[in-house]
């Protein structure tokens, strides 16, 4: 113990407390064995140019967005894959254009000849957006261009 009648030592204003002790840090995450090696936007190897490429004129069958999306992904990681799949979603887009003008002429045509020729050719377009399509990606997935019959360019 300390004897109460000892004198304490002055109180010095400028001397700072003590700092505590710092945390310990946090625990580091074990390095992941899943995670991918390749850096984000690493250019495409031939095959996958290929193989993207060919998927971008498949995906015509189910819409223009399957071709979208693979253009908006891969345009700057193949060349191969970006001019593909510009001429695949330029297509479908004007398979778009088309089914919605058809759809228009089909209500316009029921009105008029009170439901006489209200027939909706839109199923003809998919039809025949289907067979391009397929043929394009048995071009495309020999590493062979291939440019629709048809097309508005409208993504250079």
């Amino acid at each position: 113990m300390s004897d109460p009648s000892a004198p304490t030592p002055p109180y010095d204003p400028t001397q700072q407390p003590p700092t505590p002790p710092a945390p310990p840090a946090p625990p580091t995450q074990p390095e992941n064995p899943y995670a991918s090696t390749a850096a984000p936007g690493a250019p495409l190897s031939q095959e996958a140019d290929i193989q993207w490429a060919s998927f971008a004129h498949l995906g015509g069958i189910f819409s223009f967005l399957p071709s979208l999306i693979i253009w908006l992904i891969f345009k700057d990681r193949g060349r191969f894959t970006n001019t593909e799949a510009k001429e695949a979603l330029n297509f479908q887009l004007t398979l778009l254009i088309a089914e919605v003008a058809a759809a228009i002429l089909s209500v316009i045509l029921t009105v008029i000849t009170f439901g006489f020729f209200g027939f909706n050719i839109g199923w003809l377009i998919w039809v025949v957006g289907v067979i391009f399509s397929i043929i394009a990606f048995m071009q495309v997935k020999d590493g062979r261009g291939y440019r629709y019959p048809f097309a508005i360019r409208m993504i250079k």
